[in-house]
């Protein structure tokens, strides 16, 4: 089985990318094959909104946008990470949820039977951006609500999170909690 973890910061060592790396952790410790693909550091424009997507064979876009939604679609389980810039995600997981719309209009539908979806916020946003997070799951997948799991924390300043061993306890169980989902699903 294999998790993919899409990570909307633009700070690859940032608290969100470290609570991605709790969680995949702990499912890595069950066997299980885990990635986690960093949105900043690969080319994903925005979307361009062709009228006519589904005529395409493949998007219009010369970027990496194609092979990570091929992993994306094709992977057991899901992660979504975000930071909350200015009350949603980052601009970053934006352009990759907007991509999706090839996937949507191919009628593809992502294999995932479970999802994590992990974000921080210095103030407030979390809620706002876990609701659009979870919509776009919704929208792309037949995973029940109750197979999409949740994180949200506090973290104003880099590194931060790594001291609040409440939230880092919080990913790692996300991630033994997917697995407990895969393992019943299989």
């Amino acid at each position: 089985m294999k998790i993919i973890a899409i990570a909307g910061s633009p700070r690859p060592a940032g608290n969100t990318n470290y609570l991605v790396d709790q969680a995949l952790q702990k499912i890595a410790t069950h066997g299980f094959e885990v990635e986690k693909i960093v949105l900043s550091r690969y080319r994903v424009a925005p979307c361009l909104g062709h009228e006519d997507c589904s005529s395409f064979p493949c998007c219009k876009q010369n970027d990496d946008a194609p092979w990570i939604l091929d992993k994306f679609a094709s992977a057991d389980g899901i992660i979504l990470s975000s930071p909350v810039y200015y009350y949603n995600m980052s601009a970053q997981m934006k352009a990759f949820i907007d991509r999706n719309y090839f996937l949507y209009r191919h009628g593809i539908t992502l294999k995932a039977s479970c999802a994590g979806l992990i974000v921080t916020a210095g103030s407030v946003g979390a809620d706002q951006t876990v609701r659009a997070l979870k919509r776009f799951v919704k929208a792309s997948s037949d995973i029940a609500d109750d197979k999409i799991l949740t994180v949200t924390g506090l973290a104003h300043r880099l590194g931060e999170v790594k001291n609040n061993s409440t939230l880092v306890e919080a990913a790692r169980d996300l991630g033994e909690r997917m697995v407990k989902i895969l393992t019943s699903v299989s």
